[in-house]
């Protein structure tokens, strides 16, 4: 399934399944029981929304937000593949490299980001995220797989001179509405090989990163053993897996996102992200 969350033009928010152009909203008894996405999968109840029975909206009459708008945590890798390890000149890691993202730094599909007062250094970064369905500590590489729920597209906007200022990215990844999640939260069955997609990130039409899953130098379940050392991964969390070469900030000269341009992200068997950008008001 592909399962959303979404705004209505009067401000009331709800979730449920994408089904082609449209959604058919979760309905009164699942809403009842479930207050949102990650209730959803705190309950492991994502089989009964097979049966959502709400009002079907067409997608182009609902605002899309990310489809875990309230994750616990959002936990970033950088530097995870390899044609962006080599175009920063640095060597294969041993361990991830790993910051943090709010929530309120990530819309949904086919909303503007916004492209800060402070700066005009805002990079793209297409990336897949793994969406953790079942919680746990100290998972083993071997039975990751079992804990993730789905995945999505991800848009890791980055502010690159507040990236930089110092050692910690945290500044440049954390600007209020510069990334993006979405459309949906692919459930895993949906996609059984994740490694053996296609990542494809386009500017204006312009294709600017293409890679396949499997390049990434930490793969996923060894991401998910290491994060789960170290805290509790919840249903709903969000693991950004990391961006391929071609960002940006390497080109020369470089290529920054500006007000009245449009990326996309897009992933096969997962879904396209799309976005215009503009200023800050």
């Amino acid at each position: 399934m592909r399962l959303v969350s979404f705004e209505l033009s009067d401000g009331s928010q709800g979730y449920g399944v994408l089904e082609g152009d449209t959604i058919r909203a979760a309905g009164a008894a699942l809403s009842a029981k479930y207050a949102d996405l990650r209730a959803v999968l705190a309950a492991d109840a994502v089989p009964e929304m097979a049966v959502a029975d709400g009002t079907v909206y067409a997608l182009a009459d609902v605002t899309l937000r990310s489809p875990i708008p309230n994750p616990d945590k959002i936990i970033c890798i950088g530097l995870n593949y390899m044609s962006h390890i080599k175009e920063t000149g640095r060597e294969k890691p041993k361990h991830p490299s790993i910051f943090t993202r709010y929530p309120s730094s990530v819309l949904g599909h086919d909303v503007d980001l916004i492209r800060p007062k402070a700066s005009p250094d805002f990079d793209y970064e297409g990336e897949l995220a793994v969406i953790i369905g079942t919680e746990g500590r100290h998972i083993s590489a071997a039975n990751a797989w079992d804990h993730i729920a789905g995945y999505s597209v991800f848009n890791d906007g980055s502010i690159r001179d507040y990236q930089i200022h110092t050692s910690q990215f945290w500044p440049g990844k954390s600007f209020d509405d510069t990334g993006s999640m979405g459309p949906a939260l692919v459930t895993r069955d949906e996609v059984p090989d994740i490694e053996a997609q296609s990542l494809k990130t386009r500017l204006n039409g312009q294709e600017v990163q293409s890679t396949t899953i499997d390049d990434l130098a930490i793969s996923i379940p060894e991401i998910i053993a290491y994060c789960s050392t170290v805290t509790k991964l919840l249903p709903g969390d969000i693991i950004a897996t990391g961006t391929p070469g071609g960002v940006g900030r390497f080109r020369e000269p470089r290529l920054y996102m500006k007000p009245g341009d449009v990326c996309e992200v897009e992933i096969s068997g997962v879904g396209l992200l799309r976005n215009g950008i503009r200023d800050e008001s």
